[in-house]
């Protein structure tokens, strides 16, 4: 997940262009009493401290689409308030801790910062952290040590059901969003699959089809993925589309690399007592990102010369000739003109 440009130089200036849904409830991964899903069947967590990530259906799951999941990485002792509270001050002198630009919605540009705001130390934005909009996200916490491992056993627990179509996770990491209603992240896009899971409180995760042109083109996706410059929904009208994951504790949401989402936490949600949202998206790379990754930094050269090339993932075999190209192409950019390329690559 990376809202920011690449550093260093470009493969080539490349313009932006700006690029479908219904209401679901994430209960729908629980599954009926002795199906797969339910606790307690075959899939799910057995003996308290068995942390999983599970899906409705195992069988049909798929890392193509978006769908729900369940998980009871909730109870984890990594995933309580206070212990964030701690890896918050851990990353803060590394500016991986991010504060919201106050007015955002969800349609407005993803702009945070690494400073508060109103100037606050970590420890009174903790203090503090139950009152309305309140934000901040911990970004990269696969840096900790401590955090590192966590993230290692959720991703353990999926690798299994990602492999058989996605062979060759890496790089794990992860970005955990504490808030308090009425808040919101806005609409954006990631580079990396995300396995996202809510901890506490209640939020309406929308996520959109990513392979919806009118919402982000075929070249706005490009250049994410080359040079991480996220867009925007193009206007209200294009919310109708989402698909809305209204998730607590446990619930969960998988969606595909480049899959458009927000979320906003309601202010009904919030309980005396119990005023905080807490997810965490873990996220990563496969073989298969991978190898889209060079097909995108191939069809961003070929658009510049007026091709309308095919997009990743439409032909398997056409996708392996234009990664050996795109291949070549990030290593010039990155011998000759100072190009940094992401993770992706």
């Amino acid at each position: 997940m990376n809202s920011q440009p690449s550093a260093g130089g470009t493969l080539a200036a490349t313009p932006m262009a700006a690029g479908r849904g219904g209401d679901t409830g994430a209960q729908e991964a629980q599954g009926a009493p002795g199906t797969p899903g339910t606790p307690g069947a075959p899939g799910a967590p057995g003996a308290p401290g068995d942390f999983r990530v599970w899906p409705g259906d195992p069988a049909t799951f798929t890392t193509s689409r978006m769908q729900a999941i369940r998980h009871n990485f909730d109870r984890h002792p990594l995933m309580q308030l206070g212990e964030l509270a701690q890896l918050a001050k851990r990353l803060h002198p590394h500016k991986q801790c991010r504060f919201i630009v106050p007015g955002a919605t969800q349609t407005s540009e993803f702009d945070h910062q690494d400073t508060d705001v109103a100037g606050r130390s970590i420890d009174e934005v903790f203090e503090r952290i139950e009152e309305p909009r309140s934000w901040i996200a911990l970004y990269n916490v696969e840096t900790d040590p401590v955090y590192r491992g966590f993230l290692a056993e959720v991703a353990a627990t999926v690798r299994p059901l990602v492999e058989r179509e996605q062979p060759g996770m890496y790089q794990v990491g992860g970005f955990i969003f504490i808030s308090a209603p009425p808040s919101v992240t806005p609409f954006h896009i990631d580079r990396e699959n995300n396995f996202w899971l809510q901890v506490r409180g209640r939020k309406v995760m929308s996520v959109f089809d990513h392979t919806d042109r009118d919402l982000v083109s075929a070249a706005a996706r490009d250049n994410f993925i080359l040079y991480g410059q996220n867009t925007r929904v193009k206007s209200d009208e294009y919310l109708s589309r989402a698909r809305h994951f209204h998730v607590g504790p446990g619930d969960g949401v998988y969606f595909p690399s480049t899959s458009p989402h927000m979320t906003r936490c309601e202010p009904g949600s919030a309980r005396p007592g119990d005023g905080v949202s807490i997810s965490i998206g873990v996220v990563f790379y496969t073989e298969v990102t991978r190898r889209h990754a060079y097909v995108h930094a191939l069809n961003d050269a070929l658009r510049r010369r007026g091709f309308s090339p095919r997009e990743p993932g439409e032909s398997d075999g056409l996708d392996r000739l234009k990664a050996l190209g795109g291949r070549a192409l990030v290593w010039v950019g990155k011998t000759f003109k100072g190009y940094k390329p992401s993770a992706s690559f």
